[in-house]
């Protein structure tokens, strides 16, 4: 693989891991997204959330082990098929035509093979978890297949994609209490507008692109009032969880640890140029930062109690 197709993704981190593969193998990692370990950061961290909300973190840190390697696994899973489903399309955005698929870097019977493999890896993830969480996990199927044609149908892929990589929330809460709770939901509410709201800040790279060849974005349908939207999505998450927390614990000890993602979120709005796809690639991967900060908070209350 030459080093033209290693760099010409901007927002790839080849240089880690993923550089250290032998040549015949980085073009699987680069198709799973391997080089770019934020998206497995952001679909890991509300499963966290929901085990350590429930109360589990500490005592099922194994738990908290197994839903990190499956969020690995099950993200380059989607990666995978999503650029199966796009291949035409990433041949005709900037950002995304040297994909491996869309470069022809990788043939499209090897692109199946290795989705199979990253679903078998989760397959026995999920053999690990309960009967409940298992159904439920089953449930996201559905919505992942579904994504990759959002953005033909919709402005607003950014919000299915928000219930995709919210789910673990629900997942990881009910493999630690199998019992339904208010508190579960308004989390995985509160998950689905994070992601909007980052996304949104994501898909300001390509909004020119997307333009051109009609691929539909948040980014694009909300034009000039993009700041406030985010805003406005961050403020439903911000409520979202805070009424979660109020619920588990109706204490000012929930709210105040709320405040360091509270603050993080609206740096994220105050600051951002949206004419900087750098800025706005920065901001989008500080939301790894954000979600540990989000687990921090949903730590304290499930050991409060």
């Amino acid at each position: 693989m030459s080093s033209d197709f290693q760099t010409s993704v901007p927002d790839t981190e080849h240089k880690g891991l993923t550089g250290l593969l032998p040549a015949a193998a980085r073009p699987y990692a680069l198709l799973a997204r391997f080089d770019r370990p934020i998206g497995w950061w952001l679909l890991f961290w509300p499963c966290a959330w929901g085990v350590a909300l429930a109360g589990g973190a500490i005592g099922r840190w194994d738990l908290l082990l197994l839903l990190l390697l499956g969020s690995i696994a099950m993200r380059g899973a989607g990666c995978v098929y999503n650029d199966i489903v796009d291949r035409d399309l990433d041949q005709q955005v900037a950002r995304t035509r040297s994909r491996p698929l869309a470069s022809g870097a990788v043939s499209l019977k090897a692109a199946w093979i290795w989705l199979g493999i990253l679903c078998l890896i989760g397959l026995l993830v999920w053999l690990q978890i309960n009967g409940t969480a298992k159904l439920v996990a089953l449930g996201s199927l559905a919505l992942v297949a579904a994504y990759p044609f959002m953005k033909r149908i919709t402005w607003w892929p950014q919000a299915w994609l928000g219930l995709v990589f919210s789910w673990g929330a629900l997942v990881g809460w009910l493999a630690i209490d199998p019992a339904f709770h208010w508190s579960m939901v308004l989390l995985y509410v509160g998950s689905i507008f994070w992601v909007i709201g980052y996304d949104t800040i994501y898909a300001l790279q390509d909004r020119e692109d997307d333009a051109l060849v009609g691929i539909r974005s948040s980014a694009l349908r909300l034009g000039e009032n993009l700041r406030f939207g985010v805003l406005l999505f961050y403020l439903i998450a911000l409520v979202s969880w805070g009424t979660a927390f109020w619920l588990l614990r109706p204490q000012g000890l929930g709210l105040a640890a709320l405040a360091p993602m509270a603050l993080h979120l609206l740096w994220q709005v105050a600051t951002l140029k949206k004419a900087d796809g750098d800025d706005a690639l920065a901001k989008f991967r500080s939301n790894r930062f954000a979600g540990l900060l989000m687990f921090l908070a949903c730590l304290v209350l499930g050991q409060a109690g």
